[in-house]
């Protein structure tokens, strides 16, 4: 069995990832990621940057911004708890 002394950076940073990952693991479950890595994407930078532009909303002049909506939400008690969460 190897001693930590015997080590390389690389063997102990990658022993202590892999104790993390199985302690995590245990207490946690194991999750899986339905999102596609980036270099999966089939969308360009322009394409994905358009969609944003598209579905960005924008208040109309005199209308509440995000900003005002949320302070509104927290000053009259309106807080959602992880209860209330959709699971």
């Amino acid at each position: 069995m190897a001693t930590i002394a015997n080590m390389t950076i690389e063997q102990l940073k990658q022993l202590v990832e892999e104790t993390i990952d199985e302690r995590l693991t245990r207490l946690l479950g194991t999750f899986e990621n339905d999102r596609a890595d980036d270099a999966d994407s089939s969308l360009s930078w322009a394409e994905i940057s358009t969609l944003v532009e598209q579905h960005r909303k924008t208040p109309q002049p005199g209308g509440k911004s995000s900003l005002d909506m949320l302070r509104e939400d927290r000053e009259s008690g309106c807080h959602i708890t992880s209860s209330m969460r959709a699971s």
